[in-house]
């Protein structure tokens, strides 16, 4: 392992990611690595790590690197790996466009969820920032027929499960304080519903196809964002309102507010979800691997 390696700290929507470019898969990062470079008072601090390789070069990855040069190996902030990140998407590509391995356009970024296809805006953000947009067609949403009850003190809400590639559950509350503080995983009920864990959002309206949100992502806790969970929002959202694409033939678009900034997701009549937003790079440095040694057990 070299002496130093490089990082990046990027966010979307104020989700924010440690970015570990490693094109050729040299750097070793075991689930306790990851938790410490996540960790916001003794390492980095971030909801999720980014790292960065060539599909060619990760085993994961090598069947689609006919397709997409660049996997994202995405993990979660206690060092558990995830299948996507919504928001990961679209910093991962702002990284690779400031690195000069693509420009502004189309781009294809393989994923433990599928290849998902990128656009690198050129203009302004909806969020004032002059790098532009990223929007990431983050694929069809399913909706498994079981469905879980979620719990907050004495109140409890059914939830809309939505699968993004990754597990949802959606619940619509009368105020989003109802989810408490959110440090721990809102139960869920039956168990069996989510095997492996679920990401839990409590949904508000705030208007005509506008909502607001919150959300506990399994693994991170409470996060500023999250994209997979602000799509699984917009599909929820769309069904209770009686709105379905694939019915009408018209594309359904929703605003949809998090904590750390605002989504626009359209849903389209093949299924297609697409997600817009802002994605940022605001700093880089170099990690000892001397002190990365000392955090691996």
């Amino acid at each position: 392992m070299s002496t130093r390696i490089a990082f990046l700290k990027g966010h979307g929507t104020e989700n924010d990611f440690v970015i570990v470019p490693d094109p050729d898969n040299a750097i070793e990062l075991p689930a306790a690595a990851v938790a410490a470079l996540c960790d916001r008072r003794a390492g980095i601090g971030g909801d999720g790590l980014l790292h960065v390789v060539r599909s060619a070069a990760h085993p994961e990855a090598k069947a689609m690197a006919g397709e997409a040069e660049w996997f994202m190996d995405y993990r979660n902030a206690d060092g558990s790996i995830a299948e996507m990140c919504g928001n990961g998407v679209r910093v991962f590509a702002r990284y690779l466009q400031r690195a000069g391995h693509v420009e502004a356009g189309d781009l294809a970024v393989a994923t433990r969820g599928g290849i998902k296809r990128v656009h690198l805006a050129k203009t302004e953000s909806i969020s004032g920032s002059a790098a532009g947009d990223v929007t990431v067609s983050m694929g069809r949403a399913l909706l498994p027929a079981e469905q879980a009850t979620v719990t907050v003190g004495e109140r409890s809400w059914p939830a809309l499960n939505v699968d993004m590639g990754n597990p949802h559950a959606v619940a619509f509350v009368d105020d989003l304080d109802h989810a408490g503080n959110l440090y721990t995983a809102p139960p869920v009920s039956p168990a069996s519903v989510y095997p492996a864990g679920v990401n839990v959002e409590f949904v508000v309206d705030r208007g005509e196809r506008h909502v607001a949100m919150r959300v506990h992502e399994r693994g991170s806790g409470e996060t500023r964002s999250c994209g997979t969970g602000a799509c699984a929002v917009a599909v929820a959202a769309a069904r209770r309102d009686g709105a379905d694409p694939a019915v009408t033939g018209a594309p359904v678009t929703y605003t949809v507010d998090l904590p750390g900034g605002r989504l626009v997701i359209t849903e389209n009549p093949d299924g297609t979800i697409e997600m817009t937003g802002p994605a940022v790079i605001v700093a880089e440095g170099e990690i000892t691997a001397e002190w990365l040694e000392t955090v691996i057990p």
